[in-house]
């Protein structure tokens, strides 16, 4: 399977939401109920202040996220997804959505939490390195991030586990590894600010 040498541009998640408007069946699969359902409980704290979710789509894992936190903001790269996942959050104030390219366009706000499931293998390694320099930038002091990565074979640029250990590696000054866990499917991966303190 050839990979994509550079980061996937917003043109080809158009592409994926126009031929379905739930292409890897979030709202559907069994496979992504269960992870969603290890994923919040994954999360250090019951409860965040502000929190950020990288790459939501249609807002599955949006809305249940919503529910953990006072307030939530939730980007994607293509409106065909946010258009779906507003609909799907539309009685949940508090979450706004906001179309966006990581790493170059970066939402307003610090965060406690950042969440990002199955979106850093969709990035070249230049563009990670990147992303973690513009969490840095927004980390609340103590806050969390979570990563989630199917580690099957993909033609992105980078395969979940590379993805995973390459964001871990690059945020070594300031990241703690808190956990870790993978089943035959995918991985996560929990990491917490190391200077804590009054956010």
């Amino acid at each position: 399977m050839n990979r994509h040498a550079h980061s996937l541009p917003p043109s080809y998640f158009d592409l994926c939401y126009a031929d379905d408007p739930d292409p890897w069946q979030f709202a559907t699969s069994a496979y992504e109920r269960e992870k969603y359902a290890v994923t919040l409980d994954a999360l250090p704290r019951r409860a965040y202040a502000s929190a950020l979710e990288i790459g939501c789509s249609i807002g599955v894992l949006t809305e249940a996220l919503a529910q953990r936190c006072d307030a939530l903001t939730a980007i994607d790269l293509t409106e065909l997804a946010l258009a779906q996942a507003r609909v799907r959050c539309r009685d949940l104030d508090h979450v706004r959505f906001e179309l966006a390219q990581v790493p170059g366009q970066w939402p307003e706000g610090r965060f406690d939490l950042i969440l990002l499931s199955e979106v850093v293998y969709y990035l070249d390694a230049g563009d990670v390195r990147s992303l973690v320099a513009r969490m840095k930038g927004c980390l609340r002091p103590g806050g969390d991030v979570v990563l989630v990565h199917w580690t099957g074979e993909t033609h992105y640029p980078l395969t979940g586990d590379e993805a995973a250990e390459l964001f871990v590696e690059t945020a070594r000054p300031f990241l703690r590894v808190q956990g870790q866990s993978r089943t035959d499917q995918y991985r996560l991966d929990v990491l917490t600010e190391m200077q804590a303190g009054p956010a």
